[in-house]
């Protein structure tokens, strides 16, 4: 459905704004009115990372006035595979500040908003208050779901995206015209069931592919053309290379914009998504080793004072970059099968690791199930063991 113009047009364009933009004046669409709205609008983008980086680079380009950029996290080399907005002289700088040298670069008359924070709770609202619409470029469901509630509260629409290996999404929720996040999604996955992109990895290229369509629903909400993804959800396969569509309705019964809401105010969104399960809760308490003890294991294995088991419980890709050594690998599907159960040694105390911890967690609580009381989880897993033990290895 069409909707009106979100924003009232800037009062003109300069001479140099009209050189610049000149292939936009001359869609009809489009014109002098509707590049004065874009020059008149606010858009905040979450994430100035895989989605944030051409949907930063592409919101400038295209002359939207004011550009909040919300991130709190520094710029490491495996960014540079996918967040195009970086280079490799702004490792370890300030992803918003990095981004923000990469707009006034593409567009000096674009004014950019720095917020180098953690959102959260206690500064969304009011960082959201400041802008007509926000870009979700986020990567983790408690992120997702506070904004999603924080749009919905204030009567914000946001353009939401989402990556994995070759897959994307996208829609546009805006709760006044259509449905909202919680009414696609009401509930959380389990934890442990949907691996982050940092676990599961994500085709660089995806991200243009998504954060480009973000921009475009951007553009016309601002403007009042076309017909945007209200309703709709956008689905990509990379690999496929096609795009289908899904119709999305709003839910009478959501829980934060539906006819009696029980979600009227922000909520403890960690505890609502969960980091893990609560029987690998129950696990690792009192069952996590740290890196640095389990190398003193391992040089006690290696004197015969001490036996046990190490498994890698990652994917073999995930193993080919980097590994814990004297480990063995069996992928924590073998495990959630049962298969890997039955051939696990019972004379010996079992240690499992993954990447950071998480997923070795979910495993350790199948393996207090088979019975195998004594085994631990280390916690922070290769990623620490790296960090730690051995900078050698590569990270990812």
């Amino acid at each position: 459905m069409a909707l009106p113009p979100l924003v009232t047009p800037a009062d003109e364009l300069t001479i140099d704004e009209v050189r610049r933009y000149s292939r936009h004046l001359i869609i009809p669409d489009v014109g002098m009115d509707g590049q004065k709205r874009l020059k008149n609008a606010r858009v905040l983008v979450i994430g100035a990372g895989g989605l944030g980086s051409p949907a930063l680079l592409y919101l400038a380009a295209a002359g939207v006035g004011t550009l909040g950029i919300v991130d709190f996290d520094t710029v490491d080399e495996s960014n540079l595979q996918r967040q195009i907005i970086h280079g490799q002289s702004d490792i370890g700088k300030s992803k918003a500040q990095s981004a923000k040298e990469s707009i006034v670069e593409t567009n000096p008359f674009v004014k950019v908003v720095l917020h180098d924070v953690r959102l959260d709770n206690d500064n969304v609202l009011e960082i959201f208050g400041q802008y007509d619409l926000i870009i979700d470029g986020t990567d983790n469901f408690a992120t997702r779901y506070m904004v999603n509630d924080a749009a919905v509260l204030l009567g914000k629409p946001y353009v939401w995206g989402s990556i994995y290996r070759f897959d994307g999404q996208v829609s546009v929720f805006w709760a006044e015209h259509g449905p909202c996040y919680r009414c696609l999604y009401p509930e959380p996955p389990p934890p442990g069931m949907v691996p982050s992109c940092a676990e599961g990895g994500v085709l660089g290229v995806l991200c243009a592919s998504i954060g480009a369509t973000q921009v475009t629903e951007a553009i016309k909400l601002l403007t009042g053309i076309g017909e945007p993804l209200i309703g709709r959800l956008q689905i990509y396969d990379a690999l496929e290379m096609s795009w289908r569509q899904l119709n999305v309705r709003k839910d009478p019964q959501c829980a934060v914009c539906g006819e009696n809401p029980t979600v009227t105010e922000l909520i403890d969104y960690e505890e609502f998504c969960g980091a893990i399960t609560d029987e690998a809760a129950q696990a690792v308490a009192g069952h996590t080793v740290g890196v640095q003890q389990l190398e003193e294991w391992l040089t006690e294995r290696e004197s015969g004072t001490k036996d046990f088991v190490l498994i890698d419980v990652r994917e073999k890709v995930e193993r080919d970059i980097n590994r814990i050594p004297g480990s063995i690998l069996v992928p924590k599907g073998d495990f959630q099968t049962g298969a890997a159960l039955a051939e696990l040694p019972h004379d010996k105390q079992v240690v499992l690791y993954c990447k950071t911890g998480v997923r070795s967690a979910e495993v350790l609580a199948l393996v207090h199930g088979a019975g195998l009381a004594d085994a631990v989880h280390v916690g922070g897993g290769v990623s620490a063991w790296v960090r730690q033990i051995d900078p050698s290895q590569p990270a990812y």
